[in-house]
């Protein structure tokens, strides 16, 4: 009977190896964040087990810096309390990474239809919950800056799987406290090598980094610097990214980036979008329009989940992995990864489901 149980459990989880996420935009007046309170509510209807869970929520009220007004004895939110309050929610198994940052790219449950939103200001946030699927590995990784030694050691690499692995395709990379002194050197020392191979990279940076299950973050002074992020790793991953310099400030020109992404030819099924875009851009920057690049990016992705920050820099270019494995950079020279005021715009598509 047990082994009926087990077979029955590994064929209904081979079915169900796609992607889902539970999604917050609704501000409430009770001490919890939005999002610890969408997972706790919806994440018994989501019918995937998750492997691997990257979640990101606003940090004006992740953190607490906003008081509930209605209620004159409520206090203010600890970053780490609901950082384990939504932790608790997850499989113990489950590897978690969770960062805070200055505004959210999220698109409501339900559908992958769904219009995204543009949330700048106010409680926001989502998980993103990646299954067990077969012929993909996703893992976590940290790099803190050492105070004592200035050159990194590049062994790390290997032992985070972005050295020697044939298969990696996809690195999302978030950078934290880059107000601190040696941030974007240190950052340098982890994309630089990375520039060198024929794989995808974006992300940007964020306010700061609150969960990494894989290991104690309390060790972690509070005022370090370095790098967290989730590499994709397995050979039918095909991948895509575009860049929207400061010359793009109007719908035509965010559109004629999207058509550049559309022109990579990626499956939109089983497929994720990622925006990383810089808190100097949305509605002020397109001159009070807002949801612009959002927008633009549903016009020509109409069944693509899209998700992602408004940060403090950005990191990526025009690149794309296609289903043959075959980089095609914009230029000859090394590509510039680190940029501001501008947007990234990244597809990934985990495969065909069967």
């Amino acid at each position: 009977v047990c082994r009926l149980w087990r077979e029955c459990a590994r064929r209904i989880l081979r079915a169900r190896q796609r992607l889902a996420w539970v999604s917050a935009l609704e501000p409430g007046p009770t001490e919890s964040h939005a999002l610890v309170r969408a997972l706790a509510r919806e994440l018994e209807k989501v019918h995937v087990l998750p492997q691997t869970v990257l979640y990101i929520a606003d940090a004006e009220t992740f953190s607490g810096h906003e008081e509930c007004h209605e209620q004159k004895k409520a206090r203010k939110r600890n970053s780490k309390e609901t950082a384990i309050a939504l932790e608790k929610l997850l499989p113990k198994r489950c590897q978690v990474l969770g960062l805070v940052t200055p505004g959210i790219v999220v698109t409501p449950m339900g559908s992958s239809s769904n219009q995204p939103q543009e949330i700048e200001e106010g409680e926001a946030g989502f998980a993103l919950l990646f299954p067990k699927i077969d012929g993909v590995k996703i893992h976590t990784f940290h790099f803190s800056k050492d105070l004592k030694n200035r050159v990194f050691d590049e062994s790390k690499f290997a032992e985070a799987g972005l050295k020697n692995n044939p298969d990696l395709r996809v690195v999302l990379l978030f950078g934290y406290n880059s107000w601190k002194s040696g941030a974007t050197r240190f950052l340098h020392q982890i994309v630089n090598p990375l520039n060198e191979k024929s794989i995808i990279l974006a992300g940007g940076q964020v306010e700061s980094f609150t969960s990494l299950t894989s290991e104690n973050t309390s060790a972690q002074p509070g005022d370090a610097c370095g790098v967290v992020g989730l590499a994709f790793s397995g050979p039918q991953i095909q991948s895509a990214t575009v860049l929207l310099d400061q010359d793009v400030a109007d719908e035509r020109t965010a559109e004629a980036a999207m058509q550049r992404l559309k022109a990579a030819n990626i499956p939109e099924h089983n497929t994720i979008g990622f925006m990383f875009a810089c808190v100097g851009r949305g509605y002020r920057y397109y001159k009070t329009k807002r949801n612009m690049e959002a927008d633009a990016f549903r016009k020509f992705f109409p069944n693509v989940p899209l998700f992602g920050f408004f940060g403090h820099g950005e990191i990526g270019c025009d690149r794309i992995v296609t289903g043959n494995f075959v980089l095609r950079e914009c230029n000859d020279i090394k590509d510039d990864l680190l940029h501001g005021y501008t947007t990234v715009m990244t597809l990934i598509h985990l495969g065909s489901t069967k």
